[in-house]
């Protein structure tokens, strides 16, 4: 008997149908000769300090810093994980081989191996690697199972940033909240949450700290064309006067005109963290929220594996190219002028060398069916992405200008879309709006000739300094990306990434509990870090703990343990040195102390998390989606058959989204008070209780 341990149970179920294991049984499938089971993500943990010595329990400066001889693990204080637990263990114990289904990423290959290794399998174990849930992946990859000792160094890495994750947030937050919580706050320390809350309480200080400044430009007007003065910024009115003095009756010459022929590119196609910034800036999607949507598209079939950091494919896919086409049924318009002809193949896009793990998102070429709006936002940029790099390029007309009147110099460009290439994939999205045209765009200048020459008209504009500008999620996402360095061109982020904070699949969670700990709030679409969280980094003196630089080249060397070419004791050593240290210098007071004083801190009140109720999955067949239509929640498969309905209404009684979210995922509400008693002028209240049988029922 061979077991399967997916990561969720939808992946088993999928598993299990394409496998032949058909008999369900408690906690998994069974048929074929495979038994397909799951976890729910993590089942295990490390141990909490007081697992080690009855002495840890206690938050005691003396017993810093805590540093285990050895890490070991547990499974989770949970009735249902340790349900689940127990029934992998005895399929384990009991089979003739072990494959990992976990999710193929670094997280996927930690959860699998505490459990196998905490259940004492001693099986031989193999891996499916994947990178989509078609049925056709999936069985390629039973067909093509990898040995399990080629994950070894994955293992490693995983496994060592987790230790490290213990070291440093469990030894310095006990630190902190010691030394200067005063008994009334837990200060949370993280090795990645840390310096993102330091780039940001740091940007917020330049913004409050700066001082603005006036400065003047020259500007001068030729047939009608504005050109600007190569000066740049002239720090004084009366210098900006002078400068027009000069050449007020000075004609203006054209000193050189050039146009010249250029191309651009399709844009890369996405990885995680380009596509949480595009769907931030476009939709307002938060980082967290994109990832749980493209996840769901994940299993859904219709895109390939989403947590990822290269934008580039294998060349494998490329023969793979045409059929994904031909499943994009609803992007015909856009793929049918491709066809007939060999698709392109670019180094930008396909490069064995850039791939590790997984190649970037792509569409599966399935036909998306029950997804809700948010999915087929993201669903939309990612396909129309795939499909416009196969478009030619867009070729451009660079126009370039240069003039002078006396000796004040002067130039202008503009540029002219020749031939709209992989623009034409875009052209709907920019006439909605979606798309912003570049500074330039279009800019049709005029012809000039060399040495021509004419009156102008002179003038100053009076500008403003302008400080920096508060992070939104886009930005944070992209300042984690290349550790906090301001970097716009895509060829150069692409060369920082190994050297980005927090990995693609974890900074959306990092983003999210900062905001849980509410270290930083959000205005409108701006970052602010809350008096909480800036009290937090003044009192951090050890520069290690807030450096992004330095935190970037950790996430480098755990990236360079994936490929067998750092060794696992010596990261472990790094680190328990520098806790050693840090631990020496705040108690001892070798930095400057400053206390954080919780009382004249204003409690800030959490924000009410808005949860939408079309975002969940119907309870009735578990796979579909509700949607909203003008009475009552319905599933999104109601073809299919499934007939569940929950009115927006209870005797008399609308029901807010958190209400109605709190009914499908948890069976059941809180007290509601205004239910009207049928043929009475009395009100009740009660719990609504969600059945087995999906009926909604009243209870006190």
């Amino acid at each position: 008997m061979k077991v399967c341990i997916a990561e969720k149970p939808s992946v088993a179920k999928e598993i299990a149908e394409i496998l032949g294991a058909k008999a369900r049984k408690d906690g998994y499938f069974e048929g074929n000769g495979y038994q397909v089971t799951w976890t729910f993500g993590h089942l295990c943990t490390l141990k909490e300090p007081k697992d080690y010595l009855e002495m840890w329990k206690m938050w005691n400066l003396n017993m810093l810093p805590m540093i285990p001889s050895k890490f070991g693990i547990k499974v989770i204080e949970d009735s249902g994980v340790q349900k689940q637990f127990r029934t992998i263990e005895n399929l384990v114990q009991s089979c003739d081989e072990v494959i990992n289904c976990g999710d193929a990423g670094q997280e996927g290959e930690l959860i699998q191996q505490w459990v196998l290794h905490k259940a004492k399998c001693s099986k031989p174990i193999k891996r499916l690697w994947i990178s989509s849930l078609t049925e056709e992946a999936i069985k390629d990859g039973f067909e093509n199972l990898r040995d399990n000792s080629e994950f070894k160094n994955l293992y490693a890495a995983g496994s060592s940033r987790a230790i490290g994750d213990w070291l440093l947030g469990i030894n310095a937050t006990r630190l902190f909240t010691i030394k200067y919580g005063q008994g009334k706050q837990v200060l949370s320390i993280g090795r990645v949450q840390t310096p993102t809350l330091a780039m940001i309480v740091n940007r917020q200080k330049e913004i409050e700290n700066f001082k603005s400044e006036d400065f003047w430009e020259i500007k001068t007007k030729y047939r009608e064309t504005e050109f600007n003065c190569t000066l740049g910024k002239i720090e004084s009115v009366e210098k900006a006067n002078e400068v027009l003095e000069n050449i007020k009756d000075k004609e203006f010459e054209i000193t050189n005109f050039e146009i010249k022929e250029g191309k651009e590119q399709p844009p890369r196609l996405y990885d995680l963290t380009s596509l949480q910034v595009d769907c931030n800036k476009k939709f307002g999607f938060s980082a967290d929220q994109t990832l749980k949507l493209i996840q769901s598209l994940y299993e859904k079939k219709v895109v390939t594996y989403p947590r990822v950091d290269t934008t580039y494919l294998s060349d494998d896919i490329y023969p793979k190219v045409p059929q994904i086409m031909n499943g994009l049924k609803y992007y015909s318009k856009l793929t049918e002028p491709l066809k007939g002809k060999p698709y392109r193949k670019s180094k930008k896009v396909f490069d064995n060398s850039k791939i590790t793990d997984h190649h970037a998102i792509i569409p599966t070429g399935i036909v998306p069916s029950g997804i809700s709006p948010q999915e087929q936002h993201v669903y939309d940029i990612v396909t129309k992405r795939f499909i416009s790099v196969f478009y030619d390029d867009c070729i451009i007309s660079n126009t370039l200008v240069e003039g002078q009147s006396g000796e004040t110099e002067f130039k202008t460009s503009g540029k002219q879309i020749l031939e709209p290439g992989w623009r034409v994939v875009y052209e709907k999205d920019k006439a909605d709006g979606d798309v912003k045209p570049s500074k330039d765009e279009d800019n049709v200048l005029p012809n000039f000739e060399k040495g021509e020459k004419g009156p102008h008209e002179p003038y100053h504009v009076q500008k403003q300094t302008q400080p920096p500008k508060y992070y939104t999620e886009a930005t944070l996402l992209r300042a984690m990306e290349t550790a906090g360095k301001q970097v716009d061109d895509e060829e150069l982020r692409e060369l920082m990434k190994d050297n980005g904070i927090g990995r693609p699949s974890t900074r959306a969670n990092i983003i999210e509990t900062l905001f849980r700990r509410r270290y930083i709030e959000k205005k409108r679409k701006n970052i602010h870090a809350t008096i909480t969280g800036v009290q937090l980094i003044d009192t951090i003196q050890n520069e290690l703990l807030k450096s992004a630089e330095l935190t970037g080249q950790w996430e480098q060397k755990l990236r360079k343990m994936e490929q067998g070419e750092y060794k696992v004791d010596v990261f472990k050593q790094e680190l328990i040195q520098m806790v050693d240290q840090l631990c020496k210098e705040v108690r001892f007071d070798l930095n400057k102390k400053i206390e954080i004083a919780p009382k004249k801190v204003k409690k800030e009140r959490k924000p009410k998390e808005k949860i939408d109720p079309t975002s969940l999955n119907c309870p009735k067949c578990k796979e579909g989606n509700l949607l909203k239509g003008k009475k009552a929640y319905g599933c999104s498969r109601f073809k299919e058959g499934c007939d569940f309905v929950l009115p927006f209404e209870f005797m008399g009684k609308k029901l807010t989204d958190k209400q109605t979210a709190d009914l499908i995922t948890k069976k059941k509400t809180t007290k509601i008070k205004g239910f009207k008693i049928p043929g009475s002028q009395e009100s009740k209240e009660g719990k609504l209780v969600l059945g087995d049988d999906c009926n909604v029922s009243l209870e006190d």
